[in-house]
């Protein structure tokens, strides 16, 4: 299935996308969240009970939220694809680099990508998002996928002249409303092999970034391994699993995210983030 979040009347929702893509089944009335009915492992509850009912609306008229509005947590995951790590001159990495976004930071599909008035300088990161659907701590890299609720599509814009200002990252990844996170989830059973799912970003049309979740340093169960060693993955919790090569920043010359671009990011058998900048 896939799962979307939403407004409805101004006030937030969540349901199923149908099976042509074109409309939401809205499941608020029986779980009054996506990340409340994760908590309480009602995904296929939801599922069941609203097979085979009409759409409450259309996905070309809805006003999308990030998939999880409201996550305990966003852990996103630098250097883990080699072309991306040699375009940025960094060495090896013996363990997967780590940092947070705020969910203030996170903007849904459709929704206006802020480019901040102080800095020319905000780039596109084309990411697969994974959800976590279980609670744990020190899980087994065996065990991780019995953890995972389903995949999103994920743009982790970065402000990349804060983001060097020290050896942190954290100013240049949380401007408000520079990340974006849908259009839904899908859950893993979408996903035939997740191996050769694609990676892409597209700014105004033109392919940035292209890859596959095989070509990850750290594979996903290794990722969930090494967070829950520090810190307890909670349903809703959200780890954006890097880019690839390609960014803007380490083209020749580079290439900035300005305002009136389109950016996509397309995640192969998930969907499409789409976003249009604009000015703060």
């Amino acid at each position: 299935m896939r799962v979307a979040s939403y407004l409805v009347d101004g006030n937030p929702a969540w349901g199923l996308v149908t099976a042509d893509g074109e409309g939401l089944v809205d499941a608020t009335g029986l779980f009054p969240s996506l990340k409340a009915a994760l908590a309480a492992g009602g995904l296929d509850e939801v599922a069941r009970t609203l097979a085979g009912r009409p759409a409450s609306r259309s996905v070309a008229e809805a006003h999308f939220l990030p998939v999880l509005p409201d996550p305990d947590k966003v852990l996103c995951v630098g250097l883990n694809y080699d072309d991306h790590r040699q375009e940025g001159g960094h060495p090896e990495q013996k363990h997967p680099t780590f940092f947070v976004r705020f969910a203030n930071a996170n903007i849904g599909h459709r929704q206006p990508m802020v480019k901040p008035a102080i800095s020319d300088m905000f780039d596109w990161e084309a990411e697969l998002a994974v959800v976590i659907g279980k609670a744990g701590r020190h899980i087994p890299a065996a065990k991780a996928f019995e953890h995972i609720a389903g995949y999103a599509p994920y743009n982790d814009g970065s402000v990349r002249d804060w983001q060097r200002h020290t050896t942190q990252f954290t100013p240049g990844k949380n401007f408000v409303g520079t990340g974006g996170f849908g259009p839904w989830m899908a859950t893993p059973d979408e996903i035939a092999d997740l191996q050769a799912v694609t990676v892409e970003a597209r700014l105004n049309g033109t392919v940035m970034q292209h890859a596959t979740v095989a070509d990850m340093i750290f594979t996903i169960p290794a990722l969930i391994a090494y967070a829950s060693t520090f810190t307890e993955l909670v349903p809703g919790d959200v780890i954006a699993t890097g880019t690839p090569g390609g960014v803007g920043s380490r083209r020749t010359p580079p290439v900035w995210m300005k305002p009136g671009d389109v950016i996509e990011i397309e995640i192969g058998g998930v969907g499409t983030l789409v976003n249009e900048v604009v000015a703060e």
